[in-house]
């Protein structure tokens, strides 16, 4: 978020000054994996859609600005009982937004999409706008952008507290001080580190997540490219939910949604255990069968949760400070659409889109 929001103010012509106490790309935080899901039939909540719309077009302008590759379309299926929250909720959003998409059950879903196999009584939601983004590439690209026109990056450089008054922001950092009339927190997995600056308590938790990666096996391993297979979102039993992203060459890559044990980033066990490794491929056969061969790789990635799983976007101290946490396990694909959001409350004092139900207030 921090990237995007550099990039989308220095674009606009405001001086930016950045800092990051990391210099990414990294596997420390919230933002690697080589991939991310991008959705339109969103089925946490309706209100997310025209977001994510228009994160689609800011993606695609900023990969035809960098020249780099960003996004790549796939289709998407989320399977799940009819009632279930995965399921009912995508079609519900479908239906709002009028998103193209297609009712499959599970006898249709293996039909069509020969490396899936569906539970019984489960249905699948097909959308074809879903796909994946590149998340270090997206990064990369932002800074870039963010560079290109004009903004000053400081990498290894961690903001240590801030104080703010009518005349604006004093920052101080391990390497000095800085003044600006405006300030964006978009700190991810270590905001809570910062609450004695932000003067006020969150309810965030850190959650420990995984990835893994695995080399699918049989002759007919094509079926798992991304040529053949959409990613797709599982409804489980007991209602947990599991991703499955097709291969790109370097494996299929699957985790468990919000299954992770709370941490903090300076503690977490980074690490991934055989028996982690081996109850994701287990979740992986079950639905892609034949996929999970040999582990190519495994890594721990950061949630910041919030109690209702929604974001965090909101002016604290004097409207000086901009608090942003697009957060809980689904907030990347934003991230462009939520730099332009930022850029205008700061630039123009308002949005374009209704920022109500990020507000912090709702956590009073």
């Amino acid at each position: 978020m921090g990237s995007a929001v550099a990039a989308a103010l220095a674009r606009r012509g405001a001086r930016v000054t950045a800092f990051d106490r990391l210099a990414p790309p990294h596997t420390l935080g919230s933002s690697h994996g080589r991939t991310r899901i991008i959705r339109e039939a969103y089925y946490e909540h309706p209100l997310y859609v025209p977001l994510v719309r228009r994160s689609y077009e800011l993606w695609e302008e900023l990969s035809r600005e960098t020249g780099l590759d960003l996004l790549r379309i796939t289709g998407g299926l989320m399977v799940g009982p009819e009632t279930g929250s995965l399921f009912a909720g995508a079609l519900a959003s479908a239906r709002t937004h009028g998103i193209a998409h297609e009712i499959l059950d599970a006898k249709a879903l293996e039909s069509r999409f020969r490396a899936y196999r569906a539970p019984d009584g489960t249905l699948g939601l097909h959308e074809e706008r879903a796909g994946m983004l590149f998340p270090e590439r997206c990064i990369e690209a932002h800074l870039q952008s963010a560079r290109a026109h004009g903004a000053d990056i400081h990498m290894n450089e961690e903001v240590q507290d801030w104080t703010t008054s009518s005349a604006g922001v004093t920052l101080s950092t391990t390497r000095g001080r800085y003044t600006a009339d405006r300030l964006v927190v978009a700190a991810g997995a270590w905001l809570p580190s910062l609450q004695p600056s932000l003067g006020l308590t969150l309810p965030l938790e850190i959650e420990r997540q995984l990835s893994h990666w695995f080399r699918p096996q049989g002759e007919d391993a094509t079926r798992y490219d991304a040529a053949n297979a959409p990613i797709a979102l599982w409804e489980l039993e007991g209602g947990g939910l599991f991703a499955t992203l097709p291969n790109l060459g370097d494996g299929v890559k699957c985790g468990s949604h919000h299954a992770g044990l709370p941490t903090a980033p300076q503690s977490v066990n980074r690490t991934v255990s055989r028996e982690e490794n081996e109850a994701a491929r287990v979740a992986l056969e079950a639905v892609m069968p034949g996929a999970g061969g040999e582990l190519l790789e495994s890594r721990v990635c950061l949630y910041t949760n919030t109690p209702d799983a929604h974001f965090i976007i909101d002016w604290i101290q004097r409207d000086r400070v901009l608090l942003l946490s697009p957060c809980s396990g689904h907030g990347f694909k934003f991230a462009s659409a939520i730099g332009e959001v930022a850029g205008q409350l700061i630039l123009d004092g308002r949005a374009w889109i209704d920022l109500k139900p990020f507000r912090v207030g709702r956590f009073a």
